[in-house]
């Protein structure tokens, strides 16, 4: 099966080779990654059942009600360079819903605004003198051309960034960023994180033109989800939604048995989990000591996010870095000022993320201590912001949402095929040169499955020489 996508020119193409035999496939969870393996699996003739516990597919792209509108639980921006995703998007018959919009920059930084949209802003950027803006101008584009990640992986990011921009640019810029979107924990943080974020930036201007364009669905990934659902159904995939996996292991005949809770059991051939890596060993109970042990020792950042209506717009910057710290959020993402402000009713959509470690107290903050945090918060931002112009307001908490770049990561991580036969591991925890997004989601999913298939042929041949 062969798909393709072309984009200026350039043809995407991905061939997944059919099994020997058509086998019983089980998918615990429904996100992105979820639907896209059994996707997938389904077009290479496979027999699949993909289980989601909660009560709608889509995981961290669901979408949820916000006052009058519908749009999605978190922020997510199509790059013009994300091939993996437009070739599915081709797939699903969305493309043509795609639209590309040229977007702009915020810096708040000394509690003032600043635009750093286009080079000439970058040169009159206050906080910075010349010299440390052509050190952090050359930082960017050495990183944008640097080909082995793995020797970042070796790196602390803070040694890199300050080797590279200067102590200044460091404290300046990079450090506040790297707290904002790790806190803490940037410590234990590779320069293979920094790099991969660089990386994916630079590609979406080496594509098409040389400007910041970001897309997006008409209609966000409700209307994306929506299809993929029509879709999988096309597939002939049976989808369980409201169902948590309570186990996973091996039975007689090797098969796999799946448990429920509320104590439905189902048996598969093969079942691959997407959960998120710590959660998995108490899953899979016979998994080696040392397979537990990678799974538990991945560390997770999670976030909790609000989604803002407002009466009107705040600074038309699709997204402000914030470097100044006292500050509840991590950035303001201004989704008007990517997204047709119609799809909203003529009202403004404002996310405002805050990062943090699953273990953090700020998790069990309500959310009218939380609304509480960040309307004050955009108070001190936005003078002309008052808080009469909140229509509505919503908090959304995930704990596990990417894993961290830590030091010599990809030596570390845990095989997608496990020590027992049939149970695979498929999660964000696997993107080990890039960073959480929809796209690298989409090609971790379709690399995964061509791994799968070629190794079924290779075991179902083996066992076929055996027998003669």
């Amino acid at each position: 099966m062969h798909s393709n996508i072309n984009m200026n020119g350039v043809t995407q193409k991905f061939s997944l080779a059919p099994p020997v035999k058509r086998e019983r496939w089980a998918i615990i969870g429904g996100g992105m990654l979820g639907m896209t393996l059994a996707h997938r699996l389904a077009q290479c003739g496979q027999e699949v059942t993909l289980f989601e516990a909660g009560k709608n597919l889509g995981g961290l792209a669901s979408a949820w009600n916000l006052g009058d509108i519908s749009w999605d639980r978190y922020y997510h921006v199509i790059l013009m360079s994300d091939a993996h995703l437009r070739g599915l998007l081709a797939e699903l018959g969305l493309e043509q819903e795609l639209n590309w919009v040229n977007t702009r920059t915020g810096f708040y930084t000394d509690e003032k605004l600043y635009s750093m949209s286009n080079t000439l802003e970058f040169l009159r950027f206050p906080p910075l003198n010349l010299f440390d803006k052509l050190r952090l101008g050359a930082t960017i584009a050495y990183a944008a051309k640097v080909k082995d990640w793995q020797k970042l992986e070796c790196i602390p990011v803070a040694e890199w960034l300050t080797r590279l921009s200067g102590r200044r640019t460091f404290e300046k810029i990079w450090l506040p960023l790297l707290r904002a979107k790790l806190g803490e924990a940037y410590h234990k943080a590779s320069a293979a994180f920094i790099w991969a974020i660089i990386a994916r930036m630079y590609a979406a201007r080496r594509t098409g033109l040389k400007k910041e364009m970001f897309g997006y669905v008409s209609g966000g990934y409700a209307r994306i989800l929506e299809r993929f659902a029509e879709v999988l159904a096309g597939d002939k995939v049976r989808v369980e939604t409201g169902l948590a996996a309570k186990k996973v292991a091996p039975v007689f005949d090797g098969q796999i048995s799946v448990e429920f809770d509320g104590g439905r059991c189902e048996l598969f051939d093969q079942a691959v989990l997407t959960l998120p890596a710590p959660v998995i060993p108490r899953i899979c109970p016979q998994l080696t000591a040392s397979e537990k042990r990678r799974l538990e020792n991945i560390q997770y950042l999670g976030i909790v996010c609000a989604s803002m209506l407002l009466k009107k717009p705040l600074a038309d910057y699709y997204v402000t870095n914030i470097t100044d710290s006292g500050l509840p959020f991590t950035a303001v993402i201004e989704m008007t000022a990517l997204v047709n402000r119609e799809q909203f009713g003529g009202k403004a959509l404002v996310y405002l993320p805050k990062y943090l470690a699953p273990d953090d107290p700020a998790f069990s903050l309500s959310d009218e201590e939380i609304e509480a945090q960040f309307v004050a918060g955009l108070e001190r931002m936005y003078p002309r912001f008052e808080r009469s112009d909140v229509i509505a307001f919503r908090v959304s908490r995930a704990r596990h949402v990417f894993a961290l770049s830590t030091l010599n990561y990809s030596q570390n991580l845990p095989r997608m095929q496990t020590s027992i036969p049939g149970i695979h591991v498929v999660n964000s925890a696997h993107i080990v040169n890039g960073t959480l997004n929809v796209n690298e989601t989409v090609q971790l999913a379709e690399r995964a499955v061509t791994d799968m298939m070629r190794n079924r042929q290779t075991q179902t041949m083996s066992a076929a020489e055996a027998a003669y």
